[in-house]
Parts: C-alpha cells; structure tokens; sequence
C-alpha cells in the first residue's frame, strides 16, 4: 500500500519563505537509474493514460483539490494559471494538440505519468550535481541559473530549488541544462514540490510511482 510508503526526504524551505507560503515544502530522493528508452510496460502505460484524456477531462481537472491547490498557489505567487498553467494542466493540454502523451525515455515518462496520475510535478537531477541538502530559497543578486551562460544573473527575491552551492531551478520552472539527467548519469535526484492543500500522501504517490517505474526499467 502506498499509504504505508514513506518515499523521500524533507528539504529545507527558507524560514522567511515558510512564513509567507505556509504549506510550501520539497520532498526529495536519491534513486539508480540511467537514460535509456522506456520499456514496452511503460508506454503502454502512457498510451492508456493518453486514452483517458478529452477536453472535458482537462477543463474538468481545475475544480479537483490537487490541481485546485497548485492554481491557487500560482496566484499567490502573481502568476495567472490561465496563462501560465500548472504542470499537470500544461502537460494535458499538450496531449490535447499532440494527440497523445509521447515517450521521450524512462525518466521523463515516469515525470509525466506521476504527473498526469498524482497532479503533483517531479523534476529529475543529476545527483551528482547536487551537494548536499535540496531544498526552497530566494536567488539573490549573485545567482545564476546553471547552464543558461556565464553573467546569465537571476533577479534577486526569486523562488529557487537549490542545494547550498548551486540553484537548479527557478520554483515550478525547467532544471538548467547542466544539472539535468544525461547519458553519464548513474544515480537521480527526483524531487517533487508540495503547497498548500496537497496532501503529503500525494507527494509520496508521485514520487513514488517515479522510483517504481525507474526501478522496473533498470529490471528489463
């Protein structure tokens, strides 16, 4: 039962951060895995999910708790989710005009499918590009987003995922290039970003259901 799971690790949120998003928070797990093309078991997976989806289906999703929460944690933050939409309903629109969800290799496939099954976004690293605890700050005027070129300076007072030497992502944004998993990769960082109103259990399904995927392809 993945009820009983406990999958991840609690990253840090900067107290002032914590003060003014309660709820905010970062799980994270350390897990084998390589880049490769997903087995058969997984894209069919990701076909029978694609079947799921209709329009109805997606103009339906926002009035769901998950999706519900994340929306209103975008406001919080000053962004439209009508315009910029919260990944699950980014990536169902995506199969709306792609006509279905395309595999792209396992560790991106497992991102989408605990997306599209939990509504709850994972991000893959390369682990051994992580030094030491992940976790949630603001950039300052020192920061830059690695792999978007030298001098390439973040605004400072910006939400960031960041270990203590390097930010990874901007909050709910890509993971810089160099910090993404790579044919060289041996080892993952999966981390998933929580908010007011998701359940913790949501975000142990999410991750969860990355590392089982990764596990049963590293088995084929």
């Amino acid at each position: 039962m993945t009820e009983d799971l406990e999958v991840g690790t609690a990253g840090f949120v900067e107290p002032r951060v914590a003060d003014e998003f309660p709820g905010l928070r970062l799980t994270w797990v350390t897990v084998p895995a390589r880049l490769r093309k997903s087995p058969h078991e997984v894209k069919r997976r990701l076909n029978a999910l694609s079947n799921h989806y209709r329009g109805a289906t997606v103009v339906a999703m926002r009035t769901k708790p998950v999706p519900h929460a994340y929306r209103a944690f975008f406001r919080q933050i000053g962004l439209d989710p009508d315009v910029s939409r919260i990944p699950s309903e980014r990536a169902a629109v995506a199969r709306l005009f792609g006509g279905e969800f395309h595999s792209e290799d396992l560790v991106r496939d497992a991102l989408l499918i605990a997306l599209i099954e939990t509504g709850v976004p994972v991000w893959a690293l390369d682990a051994e590009l992580v030094a030491g605890e992940l976790g949630i700050r603001t950039t300052t005027s020192a920061d830059t987003l690695a792999g978007h070129g030298s001098g390439a300076r973040l605004p400072p007072g910006a939400l960031a995922v960041a270990d203590a030497d390097h930010v990874h992502a901007l909050l709910f944004g890509d993971v810089a290039r160099e910090r993404e998993v790579s044919s060289r990769t041996t080892r993952i960082v999966l981390f998933a970003v929580g908010v007011d109103g998701v359940p913790a259990i949501a975000v142990q399904e999410a991750l969860w259901a990355c590392v089982e995927l990764l596990a049963a392809g590293e088995r084929s």
